[in-house]
């Protein structure tokens, strides 16, 4: 898959099989999708083309909402959709006069000029231009003359899509990433850099690496620990991971920390993909660093219980 950010420097696409989409969390109904514009570029020896945005477009148009969560950094959506053979993903800079553009100068200034499309594959309610006011209707007054044919994504389909968006996000937020991994169609994952800590893990026996992670939009589960699985360079490590102010010492800032089993180099730096498999319980405050060291024994032993489980399925 090629990525594409300037608009400017396009190359001349072969007979595009156009979509245009957030994509946020690429999950199962963004995947059929997906195998839609492949197969239809397929049929007409041509290449497939998804078209996205960044910012996400409520930010620029809404201003900065703390309630926006997305499920994926564009980072992590680039990396998700390179599994599913999409031939190029042109990342929109998404702006204000990019958003004032007339519906018209949309379609002939940005789809054809820049694409030049033979399929666009749309939403019956996707929206365009300035206002919102361009519809798949206007696209199709164009077929004729820009020499492209508009595919429908039907109603039925796109609600699918917005209430699975929906409740994977809901899902999420209650902790129940098994679930919304299941409607993901793929682990939900964070990453972000390993950065210095308290070290206090080191001195409880349970070494962890502090995960930043620099989108504040990103949606993060929450607190607790769950069992993961830990992608760093070529390999894949079982973990645990912890998500919380750290109560037993009177934190307040939240901190996400991994443990990382069988595991013992030095990261820091370094970026870290973490996938959630499932929530093992919520924060807890003890009195002692003793009983947080004796919860932490029995929570790895939860959280192998679990990864080892899935290994068997």
């Amino acid at each position: 898959m090629k990525v594409h950010k300037n608009l400017a420097s396009l190359p001349s696409f072969k007979n595009a099989v156009v979509t245009i989409g957030s994509y946020d969390g690429v999950h199962a109904g963004h995947q059929a999708i997906i195998q839609r514009i492949n197969e239809l570029a397929s049929n007409i020896d041509g290449e497939s083309v998804l078209i996205t945005f960044h910012p996400h477009p409520r930010l620029v148009l809404r201003g900065h909402s703390a309630s926006l969560k997305l499920l994926n950094t564009i980072n992590e959506k680039i990396q998700l959709l390179k599994q599913f053979g999409i031939q190029h993903l042109v990342i929109v800079p998404f702006t204000k006069s990019f958003s004032q553009q007339t519906p018209q100068a949309y379609i002939e200034d940005f789809l054809v000029k820049r694409f030049q499309p033979k399929r666009i594959v749309i939403g019956y309610d996707h929206r365009f231009g300035n206002n919102r006011a361009g519809d798949i209707n206007l696209l199709k007054a164009y077929e004729a003359t820009s020499g492209f044919e508009v595919f429908e994504i039907k109603k039925q389909e796109v609600d699918t899509i917005v209430v699975s968006s929906t409740k994977i996000r809901k899902a999420l937020l209650e902790g129940e990433v098994r679930q919304a991994s299941e409607w993901l169609g793929q682990p939900f994952l964070i990453t972000g850099e390993v950065v210095h800590g308290q070290h206090l893990g080191t001195q409880l026996g349970y070494p962890t690496a502090n995960i930043h992670i620099q989108d504040q939009y990103k949606l993060i589960p929450p607190v607790g620990i769950y069992a993961v699985r830990i992608h760093h360079q070529k390999s894949l490590y079982d973990g645990m991971l912890y998500i919380g102010n750290r109560p037993t010492l009177d934190g307040v800032e939240q901190s996400i920390e991994v443990n990382i089993f069988d595991f013992n180099e030095n990261i820091y730096g370094q970026q870290l993909q973490i996938d959630f498999v499932q929530r093992i319980r919520d924060d807890i405050k003890f009195e002692g660093l003793e009983g947080l060291k004796l919860q932490l024994a029995k929570d790895k032993a939860d959280c192998l219980k679990v990864l080892r489980g899935m290994e068997k399925k």
